[in-house]
């Protein structure tokens, strides 16, 4: 270890240089003010008696080599003075840390059972490679033409945290190091396993494990050791997204993609490992009036905003609800007073500690932009706070089978008559809350849905079934306006026909989460596996863009019986 003065950022700094060695970084770490430079490529402390100091006392074994008389004093350093107290800037202390040291044997090869247990150089003229799953980590001292040999090597990198080379370990890689080094390698190491850190457990995987985990979220990640023809086909599953920092890939969670990494798993000869990811439960909850005195309301100009904009009753009450909780997180400050740094403030609140889901921050930052810039008029403004990315996730759907399940269990004719009308004409639930008697046109079979989301109307399907259903309703019920009322009038209650489905999937068996918008998602399915054209679901689902149909090919698993392994083709 060297220890020198710089000049850093102008800024007189004690660089500390050695080789790469974690104990010893984790020691420089607790002296005050510690940093890392890229440009040095070293370890530099404050150039102070109380830095220097510190210094001292966690290594202690200090030789001191000047550049002019090579002399060397002892450890507690009697004649030679501190770099601040005076004389010449080019004197350099060489410290060895009291680390045991090992003889190692020349040009071997090990394997190694315990996960990242990188060895480390004891010499400038040593050379280390562990191979640790997907990476080859190349410890050695610098050396202008083992430098470009190394950075040659395609995505090769230079590590300034483990002081190493890391190197991907693609086919031929690890040869091509082991024909450059040749004899001057001390050790080579073969890790047999690699341990990956999650937010529930650490995993030891082996070389030969896959490990799947699906997420809260509704992801499926998978970790595993370099497999050129799984990771080729992970790339052709949609949504697929590979994690640099954790080093997996995600895709989103369905039964077809679960059964096709199986496949792949089985042709490869992998051994399968599938676990779910609990979800968080230390979340704060929501502020409500029981948790603060004097619960502000949203101000009555905010929703007259809303209603002069013509915002649908959905959006009205979401900005509403989001608005509520931003000003009451501030209850003591004025509403018009909160500034930019505040709000930056309640977003980072809302992720770290609400831990809200991606939807409703992004729904939470419209609500407050809503208010400075629509109700107090005030110019358009971008807020600096980053936006996260919408994770990409797959619907979930029933199958026929299990549809028909579902629509048999339901006794209740008016119940039945609603769960039909929704699966058979793909509706949203407030689609088919508010249909009317007159949407329903017998004579053309389609039904009418009238300024639904977006303000546009259209029309959908009428199935031949659900209108001999709608007969016998009609006659039993007798509705007076809407076609499904509740029991004292007005429109029948989103909340209630949501339990209806959830009574009669307990009466099923399936254990799928399954919402009232699952039987719209099965319906798109359905009739794409019958052979219907894309641009007449766009139109029957009322979707502006086609981009937003098309994740529904990615759902079916209509096909995928038919689709044989070329390896079983092959006359082995």
């Amino acid at each position: 270890m060297l220890v020198s003065k710089i000049i850093h950022r102008n800024e007189e700094r004690i660089k500390v240089n050695f080789p790469f060695n974690r104990a010893i970084a984790q020691e420089i770490k607790k002296i005050a003010d510690a940093k890392w430079s890229k440009t040095q490529r070293a370890w530099h402390i404050p150039y102070s008696k109380e830095a220097f100091k510190r210094l001292k006392e966690l290594f202690p074994s200090i030789e001191i080599e000047t550049t002019e008389n090579k002399t060397t004093a002892s450890t507690n350093l009697p004649s030679v003075p501190h770099p601040l107290a005076g004389g010449t800037n080019d004197i350099k202390l060489r410290v060895e840390a009291n680390t045991k040291t090992e003889n190692l044997a020349q040009s071997t090869t090990q394997q190694s059972t315990e996960p990242n247990a990188i060895s480390k150089p004891r010499n400038k003229k040593e050379i280390y490679i562990d191979v640790i799953g997907r990476k080859i980590i190349v410890q050695m001292d610098k050396n202008e033409s083992d430098v470009r040999f190394l950075q040659y090597i395609k995505f090769s990198r230079w590590d300034g945290k483990q002081f190493s080379w890391i190197v991907p370990n693609y086919p031929g890689n690890l040869e091509l190091l082991k024909d450059y080094f040749n004899v001057r390698i001390t050790k080579l190491t073969l890790h047999d396993t690699l341990e990956i850190k999650t937010k529930d457990n650490t995993y030891a995987l082996g070389k030969t494990d896959l490990l799947c985990i699906k997420t809260p979220a509704g992801r499926l990640k998978l970790l595993f050791g370099f497999n050129k023809n799984l990771s080729i086909q992970i790339k052709k599953m949609p949504f697929h997204f590979w994690d640099a920092k954790n080093k997996w890939w995600t895709i989103p969670y369905s039964e077809p993609f679960l059964a096709q990494i199986k496949y792949i798993c089985s042709d490869e000869k992998l051994t399968f490992r599938y676990e779910e990811e609990t979800a968080s439960t230390d979340r704060v909850s929501r502020i409500t009036a029981y948790d603060i005195p004097n619960f502000r309301s949203c101000p009555e100009g905010y929703l007259m905003k809303l209603r002069e904009l013509r915002y649908s009753e959905s959006t009205l009450k979401t900005y509403k609800n989001a608005f509520e909780e931003f000003i009451n997180y501030f209850h003591t400050h004025d509403i018009d007073k909160i500034d930019e740094p505040m709000i930056i403030i309640y977003v980072r609140y809302l992720v770290t500690e609400r831990k809200v889901s991606i939807s409703y921050q992004n729904q939470a930052i419209n609500a407050v932009k809503f208010y400075y810039e629509r109700v107090l008029g005030g110019q358009r403004k971008f807020y600096f706070i980053d936006r996260p990315l919408q994770e990409k996730r797959l619907p979930i759907v029933l199958s026929e089978q299990e549809m028909a399940l579902i629509i048999k269990a339901c006794e209740n004719p008016k119940h039945k008559a609603m769960l039909m009308v929704a699966y058979s004409a793909g509706l949203r639930v407030s689609e088919l809350l508010h249909l009317k008697i007159a949407h329903i046109d017998s004579k053309r079979m389609q039904i009418k849905i009238e300024q639904s989301k977006g303000k546009k109307d259209r029309y959908t399907l009428l199935s031949t079934k659900v209108l001999l259903i709608l007969r016998e309703y009609m006659k039993t019920y007798k509705p007076k306006e809407w076609l499904f009322e509740g029991v004292e009038g007005g429109i029948y209650s989103a909340r209630s026909i949501q339990n209806v489905l959830q009574n009669t999937l307990e009466k099923t068996g399936i254990k799928k989460h399954v919402t009232m918008h699952t039987l719209r998602h099965s319906f798109a399915t359905h009739l794409l596996e019958n052979g219907t054209d894309l641009r007449y679901i766009q139109s029957l689902l009322g979707h502006e863009s086609s981009k937003t149909t098309e994740i529904y090919t990615h759902v079916t698993t209509k096909g995928f019986d038919q689709i044989k392994s070329p390896l079983d083709k092959l006359d082995i």
